[in-house]
């Protein structure tokens, strides 16, 4: 037993700064969207779940986190870039099924509430969601000493997202002779970043490295990027039959996912527009190009593939827009898998 008067402030946790953060925050949360209910401060958020533009609406859910990139972002107090990361990576796992984003909901779990850093990742998260039409509904903050180190933040988020049952576009309809194409990457966005830390741990000289004329670790932390004001045109258009989200696993153990029964993809490795970030990490981690495949987006963020006669139509859209898009392979006969052709043209 203790003499010394106990509180919950006196273990860790303090309850003012609690509350100035959720005032803080309720701006960020302010959207226009009329299927938003209620406002910060209820036990959960009310979402109209009306959909009278869809004859048989089918939600589309996913929960995701960033992985080891929080620590690089968090070290370089990226922590808006780091949270736009984790939204455009959820956008596009919801996207591929040729969904609507609705609503995003973010969780960040720390060892101390730092209210300045607190407003700056949930303002971060509002605006990803923004920039991808739909809106950030709330979410958690999760104040846990002695679980957490002061100072160390860890973040999940989830979405929903809306598609017309008989719009869905999960690869069912793939055919042989259909055309994959590539759409080009911002970057490493947030996968084989263990393998980026193991490099910079071991030949630290890459720090000093630009990369595009950028310092290289800017060029690591870019954001993910998102696809779906790029793709939503598309996504009526019976030529476009699959998209696949290229994450952990590169094209092959990605593409694979949504290939049918008795189909496969080849690719021509030679038709990659490699980015300079990967040639930099080759060159420092001394990788071996099968390991940068199966690790690495290598340069392309997502693959669709679309009827041969509609592949040029897809890419001048896609460019259009912004986003570089090119032709990398071909459906064939096969067992549901990716094969590659050719070499990776790292000149």
């Amino acid at each position: 037993m203790t003499n010394k008067k106990l509180s919950y402030k006196s273990s860790g946790v303090n309850r003012d700064t609690e509350n100035e953060t959720k005032v803080g925050i309720t701006s960020a949360l302010e959207t226009a969207d009329k299927r938003v209910l209620n406002q910060v401060g209820a036990f959960a958020s009310l979402y109209d779940g009306a959909f009278p533009e869809y004859k048989h609406p089918i939600l589309v859910l996913k929960t995701e986190e960033p992985g080891t990139k929080q620590l690089l972002a968090f070290q370089y107090d990226k922590f808006e870039s780091i949270c736009h990361d984790l939204i455009n990576h959820l956008v596009n796992d919801c996207i591929v099924m040729g969904a609507k984003p609705l609503s995003t909901q973010d969780c960040i779990v720390c060892g101390k509430v730092e209210k300045p850093v607190v407003l700056r990742m949930v303002n971060a998260f509002a605006e990803a969601a923004k920039n991808n039409e739909c809106v950030l509904t709330g979410g958690e903050t999760s104040w846990q000493p002695g679980t957490i180190a002061e100072g160390v933040y860890v973040l999940t988020a989830s979405i929903v997202g809306v598609v017309e049952r008989e719009r869905i576009i999960d690869g069912s309809k793939i055919q042989k002779g259909d055309t994959v194409i590539a759409l080009t990457s911002s970057g490493v966005h947030t996968n084989g970043i263990s393998l980026v830390r193991k490099i910079i741990e071991t030949s630290p000289d890459i720090l000093k490295e630009e990369v595009g004329g950028e310092p290289f670790i800017e060029a690591v932390l870019t954001p993910h990027r998102a696809y779906y004001k790029v793709l939503k045109d598309l996504f009526t258009n019976d030529d476009l039959v699959g998209l696949a989200h290229i994450t952990g696993g590169g094209i092959q153990e990605n593409l694979n996912r949504i290939l049918p029964e008795g189909l496969s993809a080849s690719i021509n490795l030679s038709k990659i527009r490699i980015l300079p970030v990967f040639k930099t990490l080759k060159k420092f981690g001394n990788l071996e190009d099968a390991d940068m495949l199966r690790t690495f987006n290598m340069g392309v963020g997502i693959t669709a593939v679309v009827r041969k006669g509609f592949a040029e139509e897809a890419m001048a859209h896609i460019k259009s827009l912004g986003v570089e898009a090119y032709e990398v392979g071909t459906i064939t006969e096969g067992d549901k898998s990716v094969q590659f052709t050719g070499q990776l043209d790292w000149h």
